[in-house]
């Protein structure tokens, strides 16, 4: 067993994968979340709930943040009752949701007052790769913070990439995320021109698989909704603003994932797979 406690603030859909593998490696998980159905299937599967983040940081010396956007992150870490005015010094917070650069870094630097280590933690590949404990974890931190996060990440990463201080790791996202929807639009047009053609747009993937065409977003082509496309893309435009860069690009695909959204829901994408849509 682990010496370590560790909490989980937002078990949803990634987090809830998360603390499965946690619990299957013998880590103690406590969990809290303002949704009541939420907190007890994460307790049907082996963890404790906590009623906030302040009593979720009493007991935890590591705890990974799993909320979907930058004010809920704030909210529990720097809000009323929320985790760094209950954790202790030594103590860990580990943000794993997609935010801004900027918000984890307030984060640290608040926590820092407490002498509370700060893991900035994005997480890649989805929730398929969440189920298999396959992610890429994206660390910013320091060595030592790195060091103690390693082993809690492995039982539900495959791989882990140290790329910097705090805030780098959802630089790191970030970019990722850019490139996965610049692939995605693509596609989209990609898709469409091709079909006008009569051509067999599986076999066309499957040639496109073999070649310079390649890309994540054509072979995963059937499990990419572009859910989270806009708030991925508004983290990209609101780093240009902030750094003076113009990114023509980059802002024409954050008005296009809004058409990619209501297409992928709709059924109106173009078929690249071939299978049956929804």
């Amino acid at each position: 067993m682990s010496q370590e406690n560790i909490g989980m603030v937002g078990p949803g859909r990634m987090g809830y994968a998360m603390l499965k593998h946690l619990i299957a490696k013998g880590y103690g998980v406590t969990v809290t979340d303002i949704n009541a159905d939420t907190i007890k299937r994460a307790t049907d599967a082996g963890a404790e709930a906590a009623d906030s983040p302040a009593a979720l940081g009493k007991v935890s010396d590591f705890i990974i943040i799993a909320v979907g956007f930058d004010d809920e992150a704030l909210a529990v870490t720097l809000g009323e009752n929320g985790l760094i005015e209950a954790m202790g010094p030594g103590s860990v917070i580990a943000v794993s949701s997609t935010v801004a650069p900027e918000t984890v870094q307030r984060i640290e630097k608040e926590a820092a007052k407490k002498e509370i280590g700060v893991l900035d933690a994005p997480i890649c590949r989805g929730g398929w790769a969440a189920d298999e404990g396959t992610l890429l974890a994206l660390f910013g931190a320091s060595d030592e913070v790195v060091d103690r996060a390693r082993p809690i990440y492995s039982t539900f990463s495959s791989d882990i990439v140290h790329v910097g201080s705090v805030g780098h790791g959802q630089v790191a996202k970030t970019m990722n995320n850019m490139l996965l929807w610049v692939n995605g639009i693509a596609l989209m047009e990609a898709g469409r021109l091709s079909e006008s053609t009569g051509i067999n747009l599986p076999k066309l993937r499957e040639a496109l698989l073999m070649s310079s065409g390649q890309s994540a977003a054509l072979e995963d082509w059937d499990m990419i909704t572009f859910t989270w496309a806009l708030k991925d893309m508004q983290i990209v435009s609101k780093m240009a603003d902030n750094a003076n860069i113009t990114m023509p690009v980059a802002g024409a695909i954050k008005e296009l994932v809004k058409q990619g959204k209501t297409l992928k829901q709709s059924g109106g994408a173009p078929n690249w797979t071939g299978k049956a849509k929804s």
